[in-house]
């Protein structure tokens, strides 16, 4: 069972709409065999037990082809040379709805199946006594095993153009369903159709890809509808216009009504068609990891790890590469599900900062297969000889390079650290469980889903879990008998709550205020330079700049008044410590501990480098801090003092990243001192074991043992 589909397994009540398209053939005959097909599956839908409800179309096509067939009968043949008008489709419906009718209940019987007929107009639904009834009939059929059929009476609609006025309640056959589903409290909704279901674009057209799952605010404005159903009143545009107003409340699928089995199919939980999910299925339409145990999760990543580090180096290494070609393969897939997120959390209001740390910029894809593809060149870091000591005569110790086992990485907004992290797992040998924020849902999932497929069977799936649910993460987080080490990526209070949770070694940084001090000789250019892109380069990052520190000569320089300019006019809103706002007029900034984030920025003046090394060490993060300055004596005073995991001498701190210290790429960056520090790529994810290797030696109270312990080379 595909796992956006599992509501299937609570639905009981379900009603399945045919349209004229379905009913009949291209030549306006009804498709007989087509419908028996049909009708074949809701007898079996019956006898299983659910509650089954037809809503069917086709009576004005039915009954105007039998209507032209007795006018050519009666007519002569100076009748037929005069332009011909076109039939009354209220006198079509009349004629057609017998004969329809009367082919499903043949069909039915055949089946050893009880139907009802039920006619409805749009202004019954105006009664509220009609509505009551209504739905006392239908459940009192349904009780009986008895399938009832609707169908709008258009013989007697006082719709003057059925075909052209949509006012009402209802306007066509799906949207009496829709309606139907609502009324009568239905558990789904089927539409068929005669195509797959809606696609990107025109269903000829062998670019056009089907729409698994329809998600308003990523295909409202971008679907485009060719022309109606060439045979009924409605269409794809009246179906989805249906299904979404249908959706409020209850899941719909519309699927073809040529496919073999097609509501067997849907029922059964099977990816058919395209899912119309309802506002609460949301947050479940993702690679579900609820019917898994959160032990056997972090289990079967350990074993698959195991099998993982047992393969050759450049079976790892093929992973990687095909994984790095599967991305670039699926990026308009990608692309598409993160702007479906991107255009979630823009409507659902959230901040700036974390909408630019969503979204994947366009070449982003291309950047982060090129970063795979570094790591899968890289030595194969597993295994290595790091050390050889003849312990004695004959005895020879190894130390060797080994994965950590299993990592539990939790992380907010980015779904880039997605692929990031999961190629260092891969290259490592580590087995890995991910939990992503809910923000970016679509995009970890589809990411998670063209990683894993990437996956040899060899291997296992399970090397790389996706935990979907915030409750699992408390369970997790229990296992230090199998999860080796935690990496949270995100704010101070997701890494404070999970340090306080655990007893599993926990990785990380709470905060990245990352700060520039230009020194008095400093390049005032280069500083420019420096300052600028530290700040706007991408202001949402960790190693963004927050916080500029000036030499107290530098107070009335022209060239720092210059890069305050510069600053303002990129957009960036400048804050000052208690020196800068009362001499350059600044609105007062509420803490020298604040990670913006975002287009803002802190300035202050210091004495001197040993007051902007304390200024650091006070209210800093440990993250990157850099120095401009020309004087050597002083960079190195600054180098050697400020206590950070990365500290830099004239260049911009957003350079503090995995990708661009050669790294191929970072699992996250660390400001604790155990066991990694900095970026961590590959190497803060292995840890050392030790193989002895003799031949018969015994300690036996070390009597006999001369112990030599003489290094070895490699």
């Amino acid at each position: 069972m595909d796992s956006s589909r599992v509501f299937v397994n609570n639905v009981k009540r379900v009603i399945v709409k045919v349209g004229t398209a379905v009913v009949t053939r291209p030549d306006g005959r009804l498709a007989v065999g087509r419908l028996g097909a049909l009708f074949e599956q809701l007898q079996e839908l019956n006898s299983q037990g659910y509650e089954v409800i037809l809503v069917s179309s086709g009576a004005v096509g039915v009954g105007r082809q039998r209507l032209r067939y007795r006018k050519f009968l009666n007519s002569s043949f100076s009748d037929l040379q005069k332009p011909q008008v076109e039939l009354d489709g209220k006198a079509c419906a009349a004629v057609g709805q017998s004969g329809l009718m009367a082919l499903y209940d043949a069909l039915f019987t055949q089946l050893d199946v009880a139907s009802s007929q039920l006619l409805v107009t749009d202004n019954d639904f105006k009664d509220p006594e009609f509505r009551n009834q209504l739905c006392h009939t239908v459940n009192t059929l349904l009780a009986l095993k008895v399938i009832p059929v609707f169908n709008e009476n258009d013989a007697v609609s006082t719709r003057m153009a059925p075909y052209e006025d949509s006012s009402g309640i209802f306007w066509d056959n799906d949207s009496l369903a829709g309606l139907l589903a609502l009324e009568l409290k239905a558990d789904l909704l089927i539409l068929l159709s005669d195509v797959e279901g809606l696609y990107n674009g025109p269903p000829s057209d062998s670019k056009s890809e089907l729409i698994d799952t329809y998600l308003k605010e990523k295909h409202d404005e971008k679907i485009t509808f060719g022309y109606k159903s060439r045979v009924g009143r409605g269409g794809m545009q009246a179906k989805v216009k249906a299904a979404v107003y249908c959706a409020t409340q209850v899941p719909v699928v519309i699927t073809s009504g040529f496919t073999r089995d097609s509501i067997l199919k849907v029922l059964q939980g099977k990816k058919v068609g395209t899912l119309f999910p309802t506002k609460r299925m949301m947050n479940e339409i993702v690679v579900s990891t609820k019917d898994i145990n959160p032990r056997d999760m972090a289990v079967s990543a350990r074993d698959c790890s195991r099998r993982l580090q047992s393969i050759s180096s450049e079976e790892r290494k093929k992973i990687l590469l095909d994984i790095a070609d599967a991305l670039v393969a699926n990026e308009a897939k990608i692309r598409a599900e993160n702007e479906a997120d991107v255009a979630a959390a823009q409507q659902a209001g959230y901040e700036k900062a974390l909408i630019s740390r969503l979204t994947l910029k366009p070449g982003k894809i291309t950047s982060l297969a090129k970063s795979v593809r570094v790591l899968a060149n890289m030595d194969d870091p597993i295994g290595q000889i790091l050390k050889r000591t003849e312990v004695a005569d004959g005895l020879v110790l190894e130390k060797i390079s080994s994965p950590l086992g299993v990592l539990l990485i939790v992380f907010e907004s980015r779904p880039d650290a997605l692929v990031q992290i999961a190629s260092l797992a891969i290259r490592s040998g580590n087995g890995l469980l991910l939990k992503g924020g809910k923000e970016a849902m679509r995009s970890n999932v589809i990411l998670h889903k063209i990683i894993t497929e990437a996956i040899p069977t060899s291997v296992g799936k399970g090397l790389i879990g996706l935990v979907t649910s915030r409750d699992e993460i408390g369970d997790l987080l229990k296992l230090d008998d199998v999860i080796d080490l935690v990496i949270p990526r995100g704010s101070n209070k997701l890494v404070s709550q999970i340090k306080s949770s655990t007893k599993i070694p926990v990785l990380g940084h709470a905060d990245g205020i990352c700060h520039v001090y230009i020194d008095k000789s400093a390049d005032m250019s280069m500083a420019k330079k420096i300052v600028l892109d530290a700040k706007i380069d991408y202001p949402a990052a960790c190693n963004a700049m927050e916080t500029l520190l000036l030499h107290k000569s530098l107070l009335n320089s022209s060239d720092i008044k210059d890069i305050i300019y510069e600053l303002k006019t990129k957009g960036v809103e400048i804050f000052g410590g208690p020196i800068a706002c009362e001499e350059l007029s600044l609105p007062k900034a509420e803490s020298f501990h604040h990670e913006y984030s975002s287009m803002a920025c802190t300035i202050e003046f210091v004495d001197d480098v040993y007051a902007a090394i304390d200024h650091i060490h006070h209210y800093g993060s440990a993250h990157t801090d850099c120095i401009v300055t020309s004087d050597d004596e002083v960079s190195d005073i600054f180098l050697k003092q400020v206590d950070s995991a990365a500290v830099f001498h004239n260049t911009s701190t957003r350079f503090s990243d995995g990708a661009r210290f050669g790294l191929g790429a970072e699992v996250g960056i660390s400001t604790g001192r155990i066991h990694a520090r900095g970026p961590v790529g590959v190497e803060g994810l292995l840890t050392t074991r030790w193989i002895l290797k003799g031949n018969g030696q015994v300690v036996n109270g070390d009597e006999g043992v001369t112990y030599t312990h003489k290094n070895l080379p490699l």
